[in-house]
């Protein structure tokens, strides 16, 4: 064997070397990135997760808004790229207790059962004002002192939630999407898909809620999202309990 042929031959396994090893190397990366998101979200390979509808308060019949849709295909995506199955319950159809599957939850108290169970269970510094009336509280969160009305379409929230039931490693997370709107409930669920790295690296598996805004959703749609503050600690803290009313006695 010449110089010359014998280079070639060197040269062309040292570039299949190289290329094998870079190949396990991603592998390895995206294997280790996986891992970690199927952490955060609580769904190993070929787990079972279930997302809860909401209704449309606006219909009569039984509908879930458009905007709702739109979220719950954004979260199919996310359980899809994880390797898991999901099922999708309405609201009032979900008769079971959270831990055992990973649950994504969409829609305020208004319009979803579920979201209102979770809420008094896991988040009793949040109250949300359900009043169909119109007037500058409708819709409005109280989260421990703090009100937050929306102007609809200008400036709205949204709570993005991660609790977990308990301390044990096999419990699963329940994900809360709690709006003013529909349209917040898909900027949360997009918020999510975004800056799950983010999260997971500040939060690990812990629980956690933020409170979002959604800016100009009539003209950004969902997409213009701004993180207003981490407020787990204060929507964790009972509020009191509101002052009973005076009865009056009428004259007479």
């Amino acid at each position: 064997m010449t110089d010359d042929v014998r280079n070639i031959v060197l040269g062309v396994v040292a570039a299949g070397i190289s290329a094998a090893l870079g190949w396990i190397a991603r592998t390895y990366l995206w294997k280790r990135k996986l891992r970690r998101k199927q952490a955060f979200f609580g769904l190993p390979d070929n787990s079972e997760s279930l997302l809860v509808v909401n209704r449309d308060p606006a219909t009569a019949e039984p509908a879930v808004h458009r905007f709702d849709v739109f979220a719950l295909l954004e979260l199919s995506a996310l359980i899809k790229d994880c390797g898991a199955h999901v099922q999708v319950v309405t609201q009032d159809a979900a008769h079971q207790g959270f831990g055992e599957r990973t649950e994504f939850c969409v829609g305020g108290p208004g319009s979803n059962r579920r979201m209102v169970a979770h809420m008094a269970a896991m988040l009793p510094g949040v109250r949300v004002n359900v009043d169909p009336e119109p007037g500058p509280d409708r819709g409005a969160f109280q989260i421990g002192s703090e009100r937050y009305r929306m102007d609809p379409g200008v400036t709205e929230y949204v709570l993005l939630a991660r609790l977990t039931a308990g301390e044990r490693r096999e419990t699963r997370p329940v994900f809360l999407f709690c709006g003013q709107r529909a349209i917040t409930n898909q900027a949360a669920t997009r918020y999510l898909a975004r800056h799950h790295e983010r999260l997971a690296r500040k939060h690990g598996t812990g629980s956690f809620v933020l409170l979002l805004k959604v800016v100009n959703s009539q003209a950004y749609g969902p997409d213009v999202v701004e993180l207003v503050a981490d407020v787990t600690r204060a929507a964790q803290t009972p509020l009191p309990a509101p002052a009973p009313r005076k009865a009056h006695r009428a004259d007479g």
